[in-house]
This record gives structure tokens, sequence and C-alpha cells, in this order.
């Protein structure tokens, strides 16, 4: 063998194995940027901030080993570990890794996901005693309203009750980001509700949060003297009154998300309008709104 077709043996090896090792190098065209986060404690620990190109072939578990050492499990299917970090049971509580995207729970393991460009890939490890299944969160913001779930697109509505001005702050917070909303009750929508908690409360996918983060995948409550936040066990760790807004999101029955913009008060329910923007949501589950201020929701346990 010559040298020249020898060294043009050894660079189809290398470009083959970069590939297999999914940094971004298996064929197909570009399909677009992803951003990739990585987190721990329900996004309190940031661990890995990435802008990535994706490729028509990448799938989220190849975004992420390009990117990280990783442990797998299951055939390859299910991350174990990334950068050491394994699924393991801490003081007696069981924590494991779990991805989001575009602010949605995956049903599935991530080689199963391949990526259509502009996706927000957020993995977080948690502890899921209080909650195996968290459907969606506030962190991805502005997704999943600008561009549907998982490259999916879906009609937005916005459906308020009560205050008109906390409305219109939502409204406006949509528009800034692009977000065209719908009229009426389009079929497979991603749903926005803005209201006081007693209003909202009547709906079927609010009501989800009245039974706890296992559920609704939400850290926090509302009981007679106004919104409660929820440690990680699920336990009350900090009560907030009436005056403090919530901004969360759940789903029901699997469906698109909903998001809860919601407080004690009117006033509380345009703080938590006021919210909607990256720097109060960015990497956060939900977040109660108290004095303009954010806190991200679950509250650490002590």
């Amino acid at each position: 063998m010559s040298r020249r077709r020898g060294t043009a043996v050894a660079f189809a090896l290398l470009m083959a194995a970069l590939a297999a090792a999914g940094c971004g190098l298996g064929p197909g065209a570009d399909v677009g940027s992803v951003e990739l986060t990585v987190t721990r404690e329900f996004g309190h620990e940031a661990v890995l901030q990435r802008s990535l190109k994706a490729k028509e072939s990448d799938t989220v578990m190849r975004a992420l080993e390009a990117n990280a050492d990783i442990e797998t499990r299951f055939g390859g299917g299910f991350v174990h570990s990334i950068d050491g970090v394994a699924e393991s049971e801490r003081g007696g509580d069981p924590y494991d890794w779990f991805f989001f995207v575009d602010g949605v729970e995956s049903p599935v393991g991530a080689a199963d996901v391949e990526l259509k460009g502009d996706e927000r890939v957020w993995w977080d490890y948690r502890d899921w005693s209080a909650a195996n299944h968290v459907p969606a969160v506030v962190g991805s913001w502005p997704a999943p309203f600008t561009d549907g779930v998982a490259g999916r697109p879906h009609p937005v509505v916005l459906e308020c009750s009560g205050d008109g001005s906390a409305c219109e702050t939502a409204r406006d917070a949509l528009g800034r980001e692009g977000v065209t909303l719908a009229t009426g009750s389009p079929q497979g929508a991603i749903r926005m509700l803005v209201g006081t908690w007693d209003r909202l409360r009547e709906d079927p996918a609010a009501q989800l949060l009245e039974d706890g983060p296992g559920e609704s995948g939400i850290y926090a409550k509302f009981d007679g003297f106004g919104l409660v936040a929820l440690d990680e066990n699920g336990s009350s760790a900090r009560r907030f009154g009436p005056e403090a807004g919530l901004v969360a999101a759940t789903s029901r029955y699997g469906g698109p998300p909903v998001w809860l913009v919601t407080g004690g008060t009117v006033a509380a329910v345009r703080e938590a309008a006021e919210a909607l923007d990256a720097a109060h949501l960015r990497d956060h589950y939900a977040v109660a709104i108290a004095g303009g201020r954010e806190m991200p929701l679950p509250v650490a346990a002590r």
C-alpha cells in the first residue's frame, strides 16, 4: 500500500471514529443549532452549557456523548452517568438523570430522539423520590412556545381569567419571542393560563397542582393563606402568602404542556407575568415570584 493511500485510509477511519463518537460529523445535512444544558439538583448547579450544530443523523444521545463523558445502560439507549455522576441512592433517596426537549420531559430514551434543529435539550440529575415524572418545566423559555415540542409545531393559546393587565403582559412576553397566538381552542395547543389561583384551579390541568408534585411535577401548592414552596421531598419548605406569584408548567395525560401564570391575588399574577423571560426562568423547573425576585422551585431541603 502506498504512503498516500495509507494516509487516506487512516484519515477515513479517523473520520468514521469521530462520527461514531457523536462529534456532529455523521451523514446528512445541517439541520440547525441545538442548545445543550446539563445541570444537577433541579437546575441549581450548572455543569455544561453548549450551542451545537446538529445534522440530520444526530440524536439527543449523540449530542450528549460528543460533549461529555457518559456511560449508558439498556443497550445504549439510556444514560447511566455523565462525567462520573451516576444513578445512585443518597440518604435513602433515589437520584438519576432526566432530560427535557423544549421544556418537555422525554417519554423515550435519548438515543431515540432525533434532533431537527433549534431544540433546547436540558439534562438534569435530581432526586426523584417525590416525583419520578416531571412532565414540563419553564426553564427552557421561550420553548416550547416558539418552535413547538421536539421540532413539531403546536398552536399556542393564551387563556386569561380576571385581570387584563397581567394578560397583556403575558401576551407581550410571547410576542417579543415571535409567538403568534391561535384563536379558539385548537387541538394539540400549548396553553398558557393566566389568572388568580381561585380561578385557574377550575381547569383540569391546573387541578393537578393540588395533587402534589407526584402528579403535576410542580413543587408548590396553594392553601388558604397563599403560595407554599415545596422542597425536593415534596414537603412544605417556605410559605410566601397570597402576594406571591407562580410560573410553572405541567401536562395532563401526556398532552401538550400547560403553563400556569398565577398567584393568590391580582397583584401576584401581575408579578408572575412580568417574570416571563429568560432572566427569571432559565434552567428552573418552576419559580415563585415575590417582591420582584424569583425563587427557583423546588427549594433545597435543609
